[in-house]
């Protein structure tokens, strides 16, 4: 949250906006401070009393009531576009909601000294991945479980854990990333804990994964066809707002050729297809996620998968979409990306992002370029953080 004293800006963690605080500043750059709430002097209606600790990772605003945490999202989508887009919207977007507990379905975590857990905000410390209530029960089990096995190793053999779960919980794969020097050879026998479907390795930074041993894939069915994707793949994370998501974007799109940007395994280019939207072609640059859309997208024969970064592909592309999806990462569409996607001149662009500041600077560059917004929904795929995912319709 913002406070202001003698005109700098200071960022206050732990306060809801109407607050008076006591609040500590822990440090000072150019200019702009940041600070902890250490006591709460008048507190505002909407502050949680049981709050869980806001410094563990995913629960800067569990202390605000879920309904003024969506309502402090809109303001974000709004002000950020205003600000940062000159974009200012005819009425407030729309926000999906979502359950606030075990809604997440992917998670990276940390191994130290027998422990697995999420790191506490700005340190390296871990905290116990229970309090945020971000995991399903029984994962929180499994992990308590593939933590002491673990443990038994004479030295620590993983630093970081990649979890993947289907919707329902009933598949849990995950991918190990070793320590510096690790031997791997005793990993297959003890990871095989009690609700794990299929376990991978490899040392950081690596492109070659190891199969221990199990599936190390999950799947789920969306729109009539499945989806399956490893650890290492990027998929959507909030399990309740997956098939609502999908439906949106796929009520943006026009008739005809679909060319689906940054397309991950498939999430919308697959069930586009199998809703007759196609012909698709489906670009994706990351060998893993790449590796799952070709054997996602080989359920239809009107999917092209193209496995090349988006910025290459727009050099030559090889088809005239009537419709455009991009779900960039955080830090949104380079430049060349941005100019190879408005030269399609296709008719439709639906843009999905995970980060509202890039957003707005794309969007006013998409309305420079002659397109104009027809629809701006926001869904809260990461309920009790300050991350919203925001997806606008373009149309020329």
């Amino acid at each position: 949250m913002i406070a202001r004293h003698e005109g700098a800006i200071v960022f206050v963690a732990g306060a809801i906006p109407g607050e008076v605080v006591e609040a500590e500043v822990e440090k000072v750059q150019r200019g702009t401070g940041w600070a902890i709430t250490r006591e709460i002097k008048d507190p505002s209606p909407d502050r949680l009393a049981d709050a869980r600790d806001g410094a563990c990772g995913g629960s800067v605003l569990a202390h605000i009531r879920y309904e003024r945490q969506l309502a402090l999202k809109v303001a974000i989508i709004e002000d950020t576009l205003r600000r940062l887009g000159r974009i200012t919207l005819e009425a407030p977007p729309g926000i999906v909601a979502s359950p606030v507990d075990g809604y997440r379905m992917r998670a990276r975590l940390h191994a130290r000294r027998g422990r697995i857990g999420f790191f506490r905000e700005g340190t390296h410390s871990l905290c116990d991945p229970a309090e945020t209530r971000q995991l399903q029960p029984r994962t929180v089990d499994v992990l308590r479980a593939l933590a002491a096995s673990l443990a038994t190793l004479p030295r620590e053999t993983v630093a970081e854990i990649e979890l993947s779960e289907n919707v329902s919980a009933s598949e849990r794969a995950l991918h190990l990333e070793l320590a510096p020097d690790a031997d791997p050879s005793r990993l297959a026998a003890i990871t095989q804990v009690d609700g794990v479907t299929g376990v991978s390795c490899a040392p950081p930074e690596s492109r070659r994964t190891m199969d221990l041993w199990g599936s190390t894939t999950v799947s789920d069915t969306v729109h009539g066809v499945t989806l399956a994707r490893s650890a290492r793949a990027f998929f959507q994370g909030n399990r309740f707002l997956l098939a609502p998501l999908v439906d949106h974007v796929l009520a943006q799109i026009a008739d005809g050729p679909l060319l689906d940007l940054y397309a991950g395994v498939g999430l919308f280019s697959v069930p586009a297809a199998a809703h007759g939207r196609g012909p698709v072609t489906a670009v994706e640059g990351d060998r893993f996620a790449a590796g799952d859309l070709r054997l996602n997208a080989a359920q239809r024969d009107d999917v092209e998968v193209r496995v090349d970064a988006v910025e290459d592909y727009l050099a030559r592309p090889t088809t005239r979409p009537g419709s455009v999806i991009v779900d960039p990462p955080r830090t949104g569409l380079s430049t060349l990306a941005l100019t190879g996607a408005i030269a399609l001149r296709s008719p439709r662009l639906v843009y999905v992002s995970c980060d509202v500041a890039t957003l707005a600077r794309d969007a006013r560059r998409l309305i420079e370029a002659g397109y104009r917004i027809v629809s701006v929904r926001a869904f809260d795929l990461f309920p009790n953080t300050a991350h919203v995912e925001t997806v606008i319709a373009f149309a020329r």
